[in-house]
């Protein structure tokens, strides 16, 4: 077998952990053909990029309250839902309009449904969002600066957070890990303040969540979910949940396709 080189090594366990969500030091080592040492090496390299967690014997990509997990392996979970509420949050956006985009992967896939809606100015901090609309004939594409992330694959900190105070748009959609029924929540200080700016920039505020982020708080709290215009969730909520978010905002129901 031809030996593979660190950073395929790496790849593989990245992706394994991803996949899996959780994985042992001990059936990470049997599936590379390494040292456990080795792969204790690995999985702190990758802890320190922010692609995964690591614990006592092994590396989770699960989100817990105070950490959020990558990109790669939120791509991978509630597809279905994450389709069906970035369908029904790009049916708010009409030609002409001014769009602030999050770096969250929900908002990712209404970036998609958005490039045929030309004229249309759209501004990220979201390096993916950013490839969806390169080259696209009439969309005008604002790029945010900062401090890259690799876990979220965007730009935040600072630079960013000035960058967003300086642009009024007519309609942001973020999307965040945690909300209750009168509280939207994050993990990371950098990401809450950036999303905390940016709703604050938008005259219409919508947020867009798939039913497995409900009930739920993280470390820092984003904002109320009174200040919003619009939440966007799959008929996946609790309908008790449900009432109480209406009473403070207008919530939209998408439906999940079977």
């Amino acid at each position: 077998m031809t030996k593979r080189s660190a950073e395929e090594r790496r790849r593989l366990i990245a992706d394994h952990v991803v996949e899996q969500g959780t994985a042992t030091g001990a059936a990470l080592a049997r599936l590379t053909g390494v040292s456990l040492m080795t792969v204790h090496r690995d999985l702190d390299d990758l802890a320190r990029q922010g692609v995964l967690r690591r614990f006592r014997g092994g590396a989770s990509a699960l989100p817990s309250t105070v950490f959020e997990s990558s990109l790669d392996y939120r791509l991978g979970v509630n597809t279905a839902e994450k389709n069906a509420v970035a369908r029904a949050a790009a049916a708010l956006v009409e030609p002409g309009m001014s769009v602030m985009l999050d770096d969250s992967t929900t908002v990712l896939v209404m970036a998609g449904l958005l490039v045929d809606l030309a004229p249309l100015t759209v501004v990220t901090n979201a390096r993916r969002v950013l490839d969806v609309f390169t080259g696209c004939e009439g969309i005008r594409l604002i790029a945010l600066g900062g401090e890259y992330s690799r876990t979220h694959d965007s730009f935040l900190g600072m630079p960013c957070v000035e960058a967003v105070e300086a642009l009024s748009v007519d309609l942001v959609a973020v999307s965040t890990s945690a909300l209750d029924a009168r509280t939207a929540y994050h993990q990371e200080q950098d990401v809450v303040l950036v999303k905390r700016a940016m709703l604050t920039s938008a005259a219409t505020k919508v947020m867009l969540m798939d039913h497995t982020k409900l009930a739920r708080t993280a470390l820092h709290r984003v904002g109320p979910v009174g200040d919003l215009d619009h939440l966007v969730v799959d008929d996946g909520a609790d309908a008790e949940l449900l009432g109480k978010l209406r009473e403070r905002t207008r919530v939209t129901v998408a439906a999940v396709a079977p």
